[in-house]
């Protein structure tokens, strides 16, 4: 694997070298081609978005998954209000588009000769390179957690192959009557910043039907949260005193797992005993982007805010959850919305059509608390010179309020959250 520093890899885009290719992936009248690494929410949209509307330019996707399992809806599982296979997409849709799908994974990028190493074997040359790769898990950042432990504590927080969230929900099934469920929540920045919440509901939602005097410890290395006066509401007009959230300041943050003994230990050395354990480690962007130099100190890898080139390389662009664009959260949505600019950006130069010279961002992120009841945080981003800033006044959240005055809202906005699944899906995946 050709391993650069930040400074190595700058320095050998300037350089001049032959592009290579795998000749059998070409088309003879492509005029560019754009691979694009990773087929989650933001590579998926970036390689349909690019067939649409640059037909003249060869796209490839490299995923080494035959199939996406989405992680929007996945915490619907814990729920019991969605199963494996409706939140399962497969690539088809992209392929009848004339995208190049290759079931294979990106094991190095040589940003001179601009080609991706592929694990399989061979070298996929490109003129523009788009990189959607997700996250990492931080292993052995709580002490006693690592891939092993995993088996034990799910983390459940990438789709891959599904075994992790179909393990997490079988171990709730099998929790014993009146047991105890432990959450480890991380601090910033990690995927989906309600996700560990809006879990929280969909668990003690399963529980209240199944096990209604099991208790959810939930331990969060931060001291607040994502929309949480609307879940706080929800947990208490919803599951009474069933779940109890520990901050980060009250003892909240786990540093040490015992997956033998079922134990969470706290920065002060006290001890959880569960019976069921979810540790959301603490996350970075995947290695692919570590270990190219494309990210910084921080994990993460900086980018143009205009056109999500990466710091480190003009001619590599990077979105979704590897990105550092805060405050763009790392959402499914954003990983959407973003990839179309990047696309554009990157093709400008290859087709001489004009990049996008203002782009403007959105994110919405509905949470399910409950049965027929969701909310909603909505937000519109733009480009400044220093990074990334919501627009003021664009957005908000769902109005707060009794239940018995809100019913009809929340119930509206379950349905909104399904509708907006299913549309964004078909935009990713048709």
């Amino acid at each position: 694997m050709t391993i650069l520093t930040r400074r190595s890899f700058g320095a050998l885009i300037g350089a001049s070298a032959a592009t290579l290719a795998a000749p059998s992936l070409l088309r003879a009248n492509s005029t560019g081609r754009l691979v694009i690494i990773g087929g989650g929410c933001g590579g998926a949209s970036a390689a349909r978005f690019a067939r649409i509307n640059y037909p003249e330019v060869e796209v490839t996707l490299i995923e080494p998954y035959p199939t996406i399992i989405t992680c929007p809806y996945g915490n619907l599982i814990l729920g019991g209000k969605r199963t494996l296979p409706q939140i399962t997409h497969s690539y088809d849709g992209l392929r009848a588009r004339g995208v190049t799908v290759l079931q294979d994974r990106a094991a190095d990028i040589d940003p001179v000769a601009k080609t991706v190493r592929l694990a399989s074997g061979g070298d996929l040359g490109y003129d523009k390179l788009i990189v959607s790769p997700g996250i990492g898990l931080r292993w052995g950042a709580i002490e006693g957690y690592d891939e092993a432990a995993a088996q034990i504590f799910p983390h459940a927080w990438m789709g891959g192959d599904g075994s992790q969230i179909t393990l997490l929900r079988q171990q709730l099934e099998a929790l014993p009557e009146g047991g105890v469920v432990g959450l480890a929540i991380p601090g910033n920045p990690f995927r989906c910043p309600p996700g560990p919440y809006e879990r929280i509901s969909m668990i003690a939602h399963y529980l209240k039907q199944a096990n209604p005097t099991a208790k959810i410890l939930a331990f969060d290395a931060k001291e607040g949260f994502s929309k949480q006066g609307l879940f706080q509401d929800t947990w208490a007009e919803l599951y009474g005193d069933m779940i109890e959230w520990i901050p980060g300041n009250q003892d909240g943050k786990i540093v040490r797992v015992d997956v033998e003994n079922k134990l969470f230990i706290s920065e002060f050395g006290e001890e959880h005993r569960v019976d069921v354990g979810n540790v959301i480690a603490p996350q970075y962007a995947a290695a692919i982007v570590r270990d190219t130099g494309l990210a910084d100190e921080s994990g993460w890898v900086p980018v143009n805010s205009r056109t999500f080139a990466a710091a480190a390389a003009s001619d590599i662009h990077v979105i979704g959850d590897a990105n550092i664009a805060a405050p763009l959260p790392k959402s499914g949505y954003i990983a959407n919305s973003t990839s179309k600019t990047a696309v554009a950006a990157a093709l400008a130069d290859v087709t001489g059509r004009p990049a996008p010279s203002d782009p403007v961002y959105f994110n919405t992120c509905y949470s399910h608390g409950g049965a027929e009841y969701g909310f909603s945080v909505v937000g519109v981003f733009r480009p400044t010179d220093e990074g990334f800033a919501e627009t003021p006044d664009s957005g908000g959240v769902s109005p707060r309020g009794p239940l018995s005055e809100l019913a009809e809202n929340r119930r509206l906005e379950a349905s909104y959250a399904d509708a907006w699944y299913d549309s964004i899906t078909r935009d990713m995946f048709s």
